[in-house]
């Protein structure tokens, strides 16, 4: 069970970025962008939910903590993500995501007391080795980059945002409360979240888009949030939050070969050494020392 949620993690998180891509170059604004992906998402978990008759009653105390995961994981961490696009490449977002493992071992100490791996220091070093080989010529360059910076920064944001979400989840499965009602009403409440603000900012909800778009934002809702983030809770809940990141290892690769083909992307010596280096410091965390070799002190 545990290998097909990872499988779907992977291949579905992998693809998500380059339809955030298009769906983002179609110039539709990044919180309407968010409302709509969100809004269709909880319709359709709800109709689900309904239909088998799962929906959990959840207490105040627990919508309180759906809203605080809205805003954390189904709502302002996706609109950085939607604006970092417009400076950095799809496939370079999923490598910065990446670093949610990092983020999830920081904040499991910080709010469940987890005890941190000795793994985590070589691999916070190598992650940000990476994160500055990779980036070392877009910002450096001629000419400082202050685009670029942004773009990571949001993203960073972004990262991080998703990581407290991840420990919300957490909550909510150790309280016994049902993954696809906290997803259902934490997506209902982030759409909720982006409509507000879309409206007092007076972006247009209902723009001129293609139907490459359309389809893209539909890819998104169903597949991205409704399948994609259901199947990682669930690993989430199954193995824990550290664990379950290690999808983060794997999907930015599906990420950087669709922008390689589709935005035209260049590899640089640099980026190379930085896309391994980050994934090295990822797969540091999961690497198991045989038994016998660390009893032997080897």
């Amino acid at each position: 069970m545990n290998a097909l949620l990872y499988a779907l993690v992977v291949m579905i998180w992998g693809t998500t970025w380059i339809a955030i891509s298009v769906q983002q170059h179609s110039g539709i604004a990044a919180n309407v962008a968010v409302f709509w992906r969100f809004f269709i998402s909880a319709m359709v978990l709800f109709v689900f939910i309904l239909l088998y008759r799962k929906l959990d009653k959840l207490a105040a105390k627990d919508h309180l903590f759906c809203m605080l995961q809205a805003c954390c994981i189904f709502g302002f961490n996706f609109v950085c993500f939607y604006a970092a696009v417009q400076y950095i490449s799809s496939g370079l977002e999923a490598v910065i995501f990446s670093m949610a493992v990092i983020f999830n071992t920081l904040n499991a100490k910080l709010f469940f007391a987890q005890p941190i791996s000795a793994r985590f220091y070589p691999a916070a070093v190598l992650g940000g080795l990476g994160m500055l080989a990779l980036f070392w010529n877009d910002v450096v360059g001629t000419q400082f980059n202050h685009q670029t910076l942004w773009g990571i920064g949001l993203c960073m944001i972004g990262t991080y945002g998703f990581s407290l979400g991840n420990m919300i989840s957490t909550r909510h499965q150790r309280q016994g409360l049902d993954v696809f009602s906290t997803n259902a009403y934490g997506m209902l409440y982030g759409a909720m979240l982006m409509a507000v603000i879309s409206f007092f900012q007076m972006d247009d909800f209902f723009p001129n888009i293609s139907l490459s778009a359309i389809s893209a934002l539909l890819y998104l809702a169903i597949f991205g949030s409704v399948i994609g983030f259901t199947a990682y809770f669930y690993l989430v809940g199954r193995i824990g939050a550290g664990k379950a990141a290690y999808s983060t290892l794997l999907f930015p690769l599906v990420a950087l070969i669709i922008s390689t083909l589709w935005e035209g992307y260049q590899w640089q010596s640099n980026a190379v050494i930085g896309v391994v280096l980050i994934l090295c410091g990822n797969a540091i965390f999961f690497v198991q020392i045989p038994r016998k070799l660390s009893r032997s002190g080897i």
